[in-house]
């Protein structure tokens, strides 16, 4: 700021040739109070003068003899950087003022003077000339000021960039990136321009109010050590890089800035996931140790509390590992141990453990469901995996287990007592002589021992040609003729007698002993076939039942051909029954290996159908003969509607594709006639035979047995009336009543009899009585609605209660409701409306008009 004293020290110069003008000006500067006033009347004196004092003030005459106020300012001109000439000019001439503005000078004076005038310019000037002096200087400063700030600038980024530390400078205003060093480019992979648009939330710094908390405990710390956070910054690959962190708040300068130093600790999180894996796993195979695996086992007991899940132990131990040790070494032992814990991760689930508790001691923990079975197939499983030798350098090595298995909760709750529990029941295995398993439980032993021992009675049933084949003859429907035979395992085990295929088929499966057994059911089968063709029996087409394992492990296809070249079998006379799931296990080669056997000339066909896939779409990819309808849908086919609908529709749907159907399981009459009349193909179950030895098979088929003949084969089927009464007095009397009209009179005192005799008989009228036990006349038509929707439906009850006659009109299940007693006369007419309706409805013939109309109907 100008002061009055700046002024009245500024140095001044009065030029002009004439003295008395100079004596003027000098007096009136002096007297108002200017310390500094020099004069001179040589206008060459000027310039050198005004480099060497630097004058803020240059009072010049313009008319000067020898050099004029305009060669003075040009002298001048070089001396000021700026071209800013501190010069008033003095003249008497008006025109000379311009020119002189426009040589430099900044303002001028007339001749003659005025002194207030003059004293006023002057002050003005010295203003002006003092503040652009001091700004000028100030500007220096400034300047200067910003050298020395950006060197130090550039040495503190230089320190910046140059540690391996991430900086982050946040703006405490706006909570947003300023400034980062290269540090934090090289750590999360951006460029510096990409990283400061980004806001500190993305990169992992945390949300604004986890910044603003950061400010807040930075401003309240009493201890200027800083806190160390360790969390995870986010790469621009979404990688994860560990860091520590640590915040300060720097509050210099006028705007505040938060301080984020971020330290990669990847070396130092690896090395200690090192020696954490070093505390929790095995160095010599990588399973987890005990200690590991009792923390494990505590967990899920724990979670098995919450989800009532079973949890099971199995402790293994190697039989006769230490004659490993002894006779090759313990470097072959730490090898067999090695080899045989990848073998063993190998028999479980992702989600079970698998843990070495020392020496040749390992264990499994299996979360399973409430049947103690699969902890068996576990067992089996590690027992077959130890069942190849093991290289170890060259020698072969040959091993078996004993395995102990205790449950949670059926035996401990705790693991320590669950793990000791399962540790006795192994040296209970290794007691009954090595190469098995034992349960902790007395009574699941006896379950598995039962199974232990009906295992190894298969494996030597199959070598000691226990096994035989039983023959369950199919029927053409449409012939009523034997159409060929299934062929069912059966085994003759030794001290207990003939044992069907529910009893150990499973056991087959489990084991993979199926496969073999398989292959000597097809070998069987077409011996026998060979044998028939021989004798007066003949030709009998044998189908044999393929298990999806045997389909996926075995060699079907070459089994099939090597069973018919041994016995000289025509293909035809083979047919293979496989399940939905055998088809569906690998589709491209099940449909490669049966196109190959059509081509042979075998036939195909899918068993239990319906039970499955039961998609059109495989059933048009696959080259199949046949579907069976399976026995869950034939048992109630004849009263329930829609076990009868599912069955209907599979007929329909293999006929239309030029399928046969088979149904199986057919026991009565009713289900037959029920089947042929819906135009299945053939049938087999205990109605016609159940399954024989091969030489009654053969009597059979010599003495040439057929079903009995079609009920319903004559050529005009008679009017049939279905009666359902539980009353028999009842039944007697409509019977006496109806028999006059020349009806076909079917009566049954339960609705389990009409339904039979709807399967027996077409039945055009239904009467029914609506109060029955077990199931009303109304539930009863429902059901006949569904399943013989052609039919007339009559209630005749004595009960005339509104709510059952609106049910059953609700329903549409009947056609007339009559009352109890009824008037005869008037019965038989709405009875012959009944029929007459029924043959209008369904195009018999029988109209009303035409020759041969029905004699019932009424014109």
């Amino acid at each position: 700021m100008i002061t009055q004293a700046d002024i009245l020290n500024a140095k001044i110069l009065i030029v002009d040739d004439q003295a008395v003008n100079v004596q003027l000006l000098d007096y009136l500067l002096t007297t108002t109070g200017y310390l500094a006033v020099s004069s001179t009347t040589d206008p060459r004196v000027v310039a050198p003068w005004h480099e060497q004092h630097n004058y803020d003030l240059i009072i010049l005459d313009l008319h000067m003899p020898g050099m004029s106020g305009f060669d003075v300012m040009n002298a001048l001109k070089p001396l000021e950087a700026d071209a800013y000439l501190p010069v008033l000019v003095v003249t008497a001439q008006p025109d000379h003022k311009l020119a002189a503005l426009e040589a430099g000078a900044r303002d001028f004076v007339s001749k003659p003077f005025d002194p207030v005038e003059v004293l006023t310019r002057i002050r003005n000037m010295l203003e002006v000339r003092l503040m652009h002096r001091e700004s000028k200087n100030y500007s220096a400063v400034l300047e200067q000021t910003v050298r020395e700030r950006t060197a130090e600038l550039q040495r503190f980024r230089s320190a910046m960039d140059a540690t391996a530390d991430a900086i982050f400078l946040i703006d405490v205003a706006t909570l947003t990136l300023v400034d980062v060093n290269d540090g934090a480019c090289r750590m999360l992979g951006y460029e510096r321009a990409q990283l400061l648009a980004l806001e500190p939330e993305r990169i992992g710094l945390g949300q604004r109010a986890d910044l603003r908390a950061h400010c807040r405990a930075v401003l309240a710390a009493t201890v200027r050590t800083p806190e160390l956070l360790e969390t995870e910054l986010t790469r621009q690959d979404l990688a994860a890089v560990p860091v520590e962190l640590y915040w300060q708040l720097q509050q210099g300068s006028a705007q505040p800035t938060l301080i984020c130093v971020a330290r990669d600790i990847s070396e130092r999180r690896q090395a200690q996931e090192r020696l954490l894996h070093m505390a929790h796993y095995d160095s010599l195979t990588g399973l987890p140790n005990r200690t590991l695996f009792f923390q494990t086992l505590a967990e899920s007991i724990e979670l098995a509390q919450d989800k009532e899940w079973r949890i099971v132990v199995l402790f293994i131990a190697l039989d006769r590992f230490k004659n490993v040790n002894d006779s090759l070494g313990t470097a072959a032992g730490d090898e067999l141990l090695r080899q045989f814990s990848s073998r063993l991760v190998q028999c479980v689930r992702i989600r079970d453990t698998v843990g070495r508790l020392g020496g040749d001691e390992f264990a499994l923990i299996l979360t399973m469901t409430r049947n103690q079975q699969d902890a068996v197939l576990v067992a089996n499983e590690v027992r077959e995996a130890l069942r190849a030798p093991f290289d170890l350098d060259g020698h072969p090595a040959a091993l078996t287990a004993s395995i102990g298995i205790a449950m949670y909760p059926d035996d401990a709750t705790e693991p320590e007592t669950l793990v000791k529990y399962a540790d006795t029941a192994m040296e209970r295995a290794k007691q009954a002589g090595r190469d098995g398993y034992r349960f902790f439980t007395a009574g699941m032993n006896v379950q598995v021992l039962a199974r232990l021992d009906l295992e190894l009675a298969l494996r030597r049933a199959l070598d000691e040609n226990e096994l035989l084949l039983y023959y369950q003859p199919k029927v053409n429907l449409t012939t009523g003729r034997i159409s060929g035979a299934e062929a069912l395992l059966r085994w003759q085990r030794p001290n207990y007698g003939l044992v069907f295929p529910a009893e150990f088929v499973p056991v087959l499966e489990d084991t993979g002993l199926i496969v073999r057994v398989g292959a000597w059911i097809i070998d069987a089968a077409c011996r026998q076939i060979a044998a028939w063709a021989r004798s007066m029996v003949g030709p009998v087409t044998v189908a044999v039942n393929v298990s999806s394992r045997q389909f996926v492990e075995g060699d079907l296809e070459g089994e099939v051909r090597a069973a018919l070249a041994r016995h000289k079998v025509p293909p035809e006379l083979l047919e293979l029954e496989l399940t939905e799931t055998a088809l569906m296990s690998n589709a491209e080669r099940t449909i490669g290996v049966l196109e190959r056997l059509k081509e042979l000339g075998v036939k195909c066909s899918i068993d239990d159908f319906g039970t499955g896939y039961s998609s059109l779409a495989y059933l048009q990819r696959f080259p199949i003969d046949k579907l069976k309808i399976d026995i869950a849908f034939v048992r109630d086919i004849t009263t329930n509607p829609n076990d009868a609908a599912i069955a209907l529709a599979i007929i329909s749907m293999a006929h239309s594709l030029k399928l046969r159907v088979i149904a199986e399981g057919v026991e009565t009459r009713p289900q037959l006639e029920y089947l042929r009349r819906n135009r299945c193909d053939e049938i087999q179950g205990y109605f016609f035979s159940r399954p024989l030895p091969a030489d009654e098979m053969g009597q059979l088929v010599e003495g040439g047995r057929s079903l009995p003949p079609d009920p319903n084969q004559a050529a005009e089927p008679p009017q049939t009336l279905l009666i359902v009464d539980d009353d028999v007095n009842v039944l007697s009397s409509l019977h006496r009543l109806f028999r006059r009209d020349g009806y076909r009179i079917l009566t049954a005192a339960t609705p389990a009899e009409g339904f039979e005799l709807l399967a027996l008989y077409p039945v055009q009228v239904i009467v029914c009585d609506q109060r029955m036990p077990i199931m009303s006349g109304t539930e009863f038509l429902s059901k006949v609605k569904e399943m013989y929707p052609d039919t007339i439906r009559i209630i005749l009850s004595g009960y005339t209660g509104l709510e059952a006659v609106l049910d059953s009109i609700n329903r549409g299940a009947i056609y007339r409701f009559y009352t109890k007693p009824w008037d005869d006369i008037q019965l038989r007419d709405n009875i012959r409306l009944a029929f007459h309706h029924y043959w209008l409805m369904h195009g018999t013939g029988r109209r009303v008009g035409d020759p041969g109309e029905d004699h019932t109907s009424l014109a």
